[in-house]
């Protein structure tokens, strides 16, 4: 059933707001003025300041909580009942006194005398008066809204279907990370890449002199000295090897002369 555009009244705002005060979570319907939400329900969760914006009753319906005008909303039907017989009053369009209904009056009338010999036959006539129907008084300062624009109505996609409610949109996702790694153990140089999860570039080997570039291109005093003191070890370390390898080659060539001579 079509929902009316009536919209909250002051009374109807009152009882919100008194509603919210006490922890509740008052209930609400879409009126047509809402557009494609028009017949849903929802929740009023926070009362913002009507002054800086037209749309200022925050409305929670499944996951979403977006602010709509007082004319995009009503009370449902059972709960405007249930609040007027709370103030003492009866809804709009139904007698205030459930007891007070139509009194019918039963009217004599005589009617002319046809003939001496006849008897007088009797009309009845019907009379119907409405029952009194209490008002409810109105308050002296009543809250006042500001008039709200009718919301266009959204039109049909290229499909042919209603486009979906509007929803908050999403921030952008980050790009994943780029991480180049180079590292230093059992004695060789390793780089690799990585872009989140996913390795560009597995750990290969590179040379010392290739390591020690990278470094200089990154204005970190501390890690340039680290990455040459390991250089100048490694240095030392084959400098040193070199020679052992040198003499044990020396001793093997003087073996080898004597066995030839033998």
């Amino acid at each position: 059933m079509a929902q009316s555009a009536r919209g909250l009244t002051p009374a109807d705002l009152i009882a919100i707001r008194q509603g919210l005060a006490s922890g509740k979570r008052p209930r609400v319907v879409f009126t047509s003025s809402a557009g494609q939400m028009a017949g849903n329900a929802g929740h009023v969760v926070e009362l913002a300041d009507p002054d800086a914006s037209d749309e200022w009753i925050v409305v929670q319906f499944g996951r979403d909580q977006l602010p709509f005008s007082p004319a995009d909303l009503a009370i449902p039907v059972r709960a405007a009942a249930a609040a007027a017989a709370a103030r003492g009053t009866a809804p709009r369009g139904r007698p205030a006194n459930p007891e007070a209904v139509p009194v019918k009056r039963t009217v004599s009338a005589a009617a002319s005398k046809k003939s001496a010999s006849l008897p007088t036959p009797r009309k009845e006539v019907t009379v119907t008066e409405p029952a009194p129907v209490q008002t409810k008084p109105v308050p002296a300062n009543p809250v006042q809204t500001k008039p709200v624009p009718a919301k266009p109505t959204a039109t049909p996609n290229g499909n042919g279907a209603a486009p979906d409610s509007a929803k908050p949109a999403r921030p952008p996702k980050a790009p994943a990370s780029l991480v180049v790694t180079l590292a230093y153990a059992d004695r060789e140089w390793t780089i690799g890449v990585n872009l989140g999860a996913r390795a560009l570039a597995k750990p290969h080997a590179i040379k010392p002199t290739e390591a020690l570039r990278m470094i200089a291109l990154i204005d970190l005093p501390g890690v340039h000295d680290a990455v040459e003191n390991i250089i100048a070890a490694e240095r030392i370390d084959a400098q040193q090897r070199a020679v052992r390898l040198r003499e044990e080659l020396a001793e093997l060539e003087s073996r080898l002369a004597e066995l030839n001579r033998s």
